[in-house]
């Protein structure tokens, strides 16, 4: 199953308010399995970035200013995530924002039925504590030592990660690498597993002595003796 786990940053908070979408990080993940393949832009929000903002994920409104407008980029981001499920960290925000964006150039929104929030994930599998993505990473024993600021694909890649194992699926890939028998190129090395009871010889005497009363008939050349030689 192809999923697409999904980071954004924003001048802000609120997108009813003016606050505007400038990065879009994707890490595509099959099977449970992360694939490789990444989408990445960052986007002009065609305003100022308060301090607040800049504090968090470091860019400034003059790196953004020469960056391509959401409506430029909004083609090769929908291909990209084309109709997969959205795993996203507290999906309410970052879905807000892309909706508010797509609202703006007469897009449809995604649906919210396509969310997988691993915020709630977290919340139920540790609740009564902190369960932000560096407490995950942290619990999970994922290095997240390159996060000194927030960005939008470095967190979506951390948050795939994270997600794997949040659900299981790392531990389920060990257990089954670990069944699984150890392969090698010479005949005979796997082990086989072995019958308790051997099946029951289904030739009967019958069945071997008009075998070699037609064998007879062949002579003392049969035609194989052709292909194969005399023994």
């Amino acid at each position: 199953m192809r999923e697409i786990v999904l980071d954004t940053e924003t001048t802000g908070l609120d997108p009813l308010r003016g606050d505007r979408l400038v990065e879009i990080g994707c890490v595509e993940i099959f099977n449970r399995m992360p694939t490789g393949q990444t989408f990445h832009r960052y986007i002009n929000p065609e305003r100022d970035m308060p301090q607040e903002a800049f504090a968090v994920h470091g860019l400034s409104a003059e790196f953004l200013s020469t960056k391509p407008l959401f409506a430029e980029v909004v083609d090769e981001f929908l291909e990209f995530i084309a109709e997969a499920p959205l795993v996203i960290h507290n999906a309410s925000f970052d879905i807000g924002f892309i909706n508010a964006e797509l609202g703006k150039i007469a897009r449809p929104p995604i649906p919210r039925d396509r969310l997988v929030d691993t915020l709630l994930l977290a919340r139920r599998k540790h609740p009564g504590v902190s369960n932000r993505l560096d407490d995950l990473c942290s619990r999970y024993a994922i290095d997240n030592s390159r996060r000194t600021k927030h960005g939008a694909l470095l967190d979506a890649e951390l948050l795939a990660e994270v997600y794997i194992d949040l659900i299981g699926a790392r531990q389920s890939q060990l257990i089954l690498a670990e069944a699984a028998p150890s392969r090698s190129n010479r005949p005979g090395d796997a082990p086989r597993r072995q019958r308790e009871t051997p099946l029951a010889a289904r030739v009967t005497d019958a069945d071997r002595i008009a075998h070699r009363e037609f064998v007879a008939t062949l002579g003392d050349k049969p035609i194989w003796n052709e292909y194969f030689g005399e023994a």
